[in-house]
């Protein structure tokens, strides 16, 4: 491609559309990774490699900053027809995540060398178990500032995701009886009803002046007990699924979950024991560090408008980054993201472009910010 070919609207809407038309569930990405490769290559990348698990990793520009755009190639299962109607792109992925993605392609190609470096990752299985995110953390690639590519609209920066710690929480009573016989013996399932409205209400008290984003919630999402349809259950387990503000962190969450358990399990003459399943921390961004202030004055440019800073209330893949490679990072992208995985899934064609020229601008003024800092 010649080397001083502009990204037309045009041309990356078009791209766009060939990458909805690959169908790329959690790990049987390898097309859309072969696609981005092949564009990386006529955009003028250079070091374009797929990595051991099927991450796409390229680098465009030279110096400093280094900035890593990271968006993901899976999507949910089920297709969704491609098609175009008015403002609107059909299609599995377009706005989770591959209009965010395709816009970060786009605006990292706009960066000429001595403009700072970025590094362009397609990750693999962020829909799943975050496979691709794991294997990055562990490369050493010198990264002052990261963005992940979800959708969050183009007026709204997420710059934080609550952390998460799953639980199995394991109830025992002494004894089990005919179940004509109840008041033989205690019941595990009740007990663990019990137990979990208790464990509940002490991790989530004292709140009540708490936003959303900023909510300690503890949910059961399994419960599993009995042995059969006439027997009282003898044990029972529960699985919770606790998600941690960005002022609390996993250890303190879990100081209290082990104190609670061992007072609920006295008080109720049980036995009690928990594992932890999964920890996550929570990660917020500084919210005056550059690249927070690079996309506010993109944004301002393209919209007219000042962002709004939000705190999520899910997990990311910024929580593993952002905590393990202790740099500001924060998630950004064209797309509604009420439209993730619905079954007419869409994204605004005119948000996508805008996205991409937002990007484009908070790139340069990241550089510009960048060398005042260091200056």
């Amino acid at each position: 491609m010649d080397p001083h070919f502009t990204v037309t609207p045009r041309f990356a809407v078009k791209m766009l559309e060939k990458a909805l038309r690959l169908y790329t569930p959690s790990l049987c990405e390898k097309p859309m990774a072969e696609f981005l490769a092949d564009k990386c290559d006529d955009l003028g990348f250079e070091d374009i490699q797929i990595d051991e698990v099927g991450n796409l990793i390229a680098k465009k520009g030279s110096g400093s900053p280094r900035v890593l755009l990271c968006g993901h190639m899976d999507v949910v299962p089920g297709k969704v027809r491609v098609r175009r109607d008015g403002d609107s792109l059909y299609g599995r992925g377009a706005s989770d995540a591959k209009s965010p993605l395709m816009a970060m392609l786009f605006a990292a190609a706009s960066i000429q060398n001595n403009n700072g470096t970025i590094i362009l990752v397609g990750a693999v299985d962020e829909e799943g178990n975050a496979t691709g995110i794991k294997n990055l953390v562990k490369k050493e690639m010198g990264v002052d500032y990261a963005v992940f590519g979800e959708p969050s609209g183009t007026k709204q920066i997420t710059i934080a995701y609550k952390g998460r710690l799953a639980i199995n929480l394991k109830v025992s009573v002494e004894d089990s009886a005919h179940a004509s016989a109840p008041w033989l013996s205690k019941n595990a399932i009740e007990e663990s009803m019990v137990f979990v409205n208790e464990l509940k209400g002490k991790l989530e008290s004292n709140q009540e002046d708490r936003t959303k984003g900023m909510l300690l919630t503890a949910t059961m999402t399994r419960i599993k007990g009995g042995t059969s349809h006439n027997i009282t259950p003898k044990e029972c387990e529960t699985i919770f699924d606790i998600r941690i503000p960005v002022d609390k962190n996993c250890k303190d969450v879990e100081r209290q979950v082990a104190i609670s358990v061992k007072e609920i399990a006295a008080e109720r003459g049980v036995e009690a024991f928990y594992s932890i399943l999964d920890e996550t921390e929570p990660f917020e961004a500084p919210h005056d560090s550059p690249i927070v202030r690079a996309l506010t004055l993109g944004i301002m440019e393209v919209e007219h408008s000042r962002p709004t800073l939000i705190r999520k209330t899910g997990t990311g893949d910024m929580n593993v980054l952002g905590n393990q490679w202790k740099i500001p990072v924060v998630t950004y992208g064209p797309g509604d993201p009420h439209q993730a995985h619905t079954v007419d899934e869409k994204v605004s064609i005119d948000e996508y472009l805008r996205g991409i020229e937002i990007l484009k601008k908070a790139l340069h003024h990241l550089k510009r910010l960048y060398d005042k800092k260091i200056g």
